[in-house]
């Protein structure tokens, strides 16, 4: 098991210490907080898990080697950035309003998986969400999978590429967002790579 990078441990405890602030408030000052304050609300549910602490909590969900795509760790490491390898293969996650495709908002295209190139999104269930990661309502028909993933004693569903199983991140659902489907695919950008001509 690999222990969390100094700054790791750092950017999950201030960002814990951030989005409890707000917990504690009183509903009058509450209504006076402005939209991009109470993103930071959201922060936590989709914030960088540690990894030692996670595993006293979690659960086990589908193994990683059972896809259609088979490759051993050592293969995955040789193809994949250490920062790519770390966050699909062991399941981290990007410092939010860092990533590539953060503020990216093509018309057309399509995002695949960084690991093993399968169509995930289209660039039309992209949306604005504020929440520091690149957010989708919706994912192509069967390429992601879900999993139960109760870190930290909480349940949130892992989304993982269908094909190679590589994690993408999170879907959160019930936010209020005006999508069609009102959920939240709250996706790494090192999880994936954009092809602008390609169609899915």
């Amino acid at each position: 098991m690999r222990f969390p990078s100094l700054p790791t441990l750092l950017r999950t405890i201030t960002l814990t210490n951030i989005t409890t602030s707000f917990t504690h408030l009183r509903p009058s000052t509450f209504n006076q907080i402005s939209r991009p304050s109470i993103r930071n609300t959201t922060l936590l549910r989709s914030m960088p898990t540690i990894p030692f602490l996670s595993s006293l909590f979690s659960t086990t969900s589908k193994d990683m080697t059972d896809y259609p795509l088979k490759k051993s760790e050592d293969e995955w490491q040789a193809v994949l950035s250490p920062e790519q390898f770390r966050v699909i293969r062991e399941k981290g996650t990007e410092a939010p309003y860092t990533g590539e495709f953060d503020k990216h908002m093509p018309s057309d295209g399509v995002y695949t998986c960084a690991a093993c190139q399968a169509p995930l999104y289209r660039a039309t269930h992209k949306f604005k969400s504020g929440c520091g990661w690149p957010a989708y309502f919706d994912s192509i028909p069967g390429a992601v999978t879900r999993h139960t993933d109760r870190t930290f004693g909480m349940a949130r569903t892992e989304i993982t590429c269908s094909q190679c199983g590589g994690h993408l991140g999170h879907v959160f659902k019930g936010e209020g967002y005006p999508t069609p489907t009102d959920e939240r695919h709250c996706v790494n950008s090192v999880s994936l790579k954009f092809a602008k001509d390609e169609k899915a």
